[in-house]
């Protein structure tokens, strides 16, 4: 046995309990598009070391139904998931969309895997794909900046079925007592989380999803979009309307927030930022905390200072916010599938939000998987084994994610109307009206 301690984070746990509860739960993704040959021994070198940092684990179940779970080493998937039969790069982005629906499982495996599939015009896209019970952006992002550099980080987790059963009974008995004190604490947080919130947590219970089996057959991916623009173009426009990088993104999420009909009563968008708390040597899959900031869509294709100043003041309150929001996490073990898929709705907020996560500047080696520069760059965070009938119960989505690196600004959406039409075609039209309404001009498209 080693002396890490491999127990579950609380926020983990209530990541990985949502999954099991569901049935489903988000994928964070990279891809890359090369236009010019890739590297497969260096990739496959990449792969090799992906299994040895934060991505080399998998979740072992506690023996006790209200235990807390321990993570396990796990090195990956034998090797990259390589076509055999080039495909155009027209319409690529299919290709990513089909990764999303090969199974990813953080305890059965595989918690992450790294596909290539060649292209008829010379390159490849390369794609890598983990369940965010494993890591979040941020994460992925450390993940991917270290196995590119060739480092390697043993995080000196047991292997799987390490322990005996009378070894684990004790161990994960022991672990429950000592977790008392904060349950104690959880339950006082939840009761004032409750009070405060009453009225959006009665707005958005009825979202949650009705238990069942997902059916196989009727999976789909949000469609969903990428532009990419020259960063000089991106800084120009932000400078001329007063505004800094992650304002005219945030301006861009109200704006389609207000075209795809997701805005409150008073006609503002409702943006939910995931807010990292990642610090040295963090081993936790989500460190990471929420912030919600409330935009009139209004005249932001023309100024983002107020965008700007909404964005400063929501950071400001952070701290108080995300002490009230994380506050019952601890009681995530102790809480029965049924009540956490009843939960669901509370967890995605009231109203209609838009999620919104921006990397802002990446490291250029996390643009080198093979050790050289692809030609673009692709992050989304997509729900993995959803339905249409599963989207269309939950209000719809619409998700924006967005990375600086070699150059060029990518920005995804992600978008489902409730009751549909939906389709990438859809889609495309209105995002693009958007862009250039904010004086912005893709120069590629995917």
């Amino acid at each position: 046995m080693t002396g890490v301690d491999s127990t579950l984070a609380y926020i983990d746990q209530g990541s990985f309990l949502g999954l099991r509860a569901l049935g489903r739960g988000p994928l964070a993704q990279y891809g890359w598009v090369y236009e010019h040959p890739v590297d497969l021994d260096a990739l496959r070198r990449f792969h090799h070391n992906l299994g040895r940092g934060l991505l080399g684990r998998r979740i072992e179940r506690s023996v006790l139904p209200f235990g807390r779970d321990h993570w396990v080493a796990w090195t990956g998937p034998d090797d990259l998931d390589l076509a055999e039969t080039p495909r155009s790069s027209d319409g690529i982005l299919d290709w990513f969309d089909e990764q999303l629906r090969i199974p990813i499982d953080p305890e059965a495996g595989p918690s992450w895997r790294l596909a290539v599939q060649p292209l008829i015009e010379g390159g490849a896209a390369v794609t890598l794909i983990g369940s965010h019970s494993v890591c979040d952006g941020l994460a992925l992002n450390l993940a991917i900046k270290q196995a590119a550099s060739g480092e390697t980080w043993d995080l000196g987790y047991p292997q799987p079925n390490a322990r005996t059963r009378g070894q684990a009974l004790r161990q994960d008995a022991a672990e429950f007592v000592r977790s008392v004190p904060d349950f104690a604490k959880a339950i006082a947080a939840a009761a004032r989380l409750a009070k405060s919130s009453l009225g959006e947590f009665k707005s958005s219970a009825g979202r949650s999803t009705r238990p069942g089996k997902i059916d196989g057959t009727a999976l789909i991916t949000v469609p969903s979009m990428v532009a990419y623009f020259d960063e000089d173009q991106w800084h120009s426009r932000m400078e001329s309307l007063g505004g800094t990088s992650n304002s005219l993104f945030a301006g861009i999420a109200a704006r389609l927030g207000q075209v795809f009909g997701r805005v409150d009563d008073d006609g503002k968008v409702r943006l939910q930022f995931p807010v990292s708390e990642r610090t040295d040597g963090d081993t936790r899959a989500n460190a990471l905390s929420g912030m919600t900031v409330m935009i009139d869509p209004a005249g932001v294709t023309t100024s983002l200072q107020g965008v700007r100043a909404e964005l400063k003041r929501s950071l400001a309150a952070l701290s108080e916010s995300t002490f009230d929001l994380l506050g019952p996490v601890a009681l995530a073990p102790l809480i029965p599938p049924s009540l956490a898929r009843g939960l669901e709705g509370m967890a995605l907020g009231a109203g209609a939000p838009v999620g919104c996560s921006n990397l802002g500047k990446l490291g250029a080696v996390v643009n080198r998987p093979d050790g050289t520069d692809a030609e673009y760059l692709l992050l989304r965070q997509i729900e993995s084994r959803t339905t249409p009938e599963i989207l269309d119960h939950l209000g719809g989505t619409l998700f924006l994610a967005s990375g600086q690196v070699n150059g060029l600004v990518s920005v995804s959406v992600a978008a489902w109307r409730p009751g549909g039409p939906n389709s990438k075609e859809l889609l495309t039209a209105p995002v693009s009206d958007v862009f250039a309404e904010f004086g912005l001009t893709p120069t590629k498209v995917l």
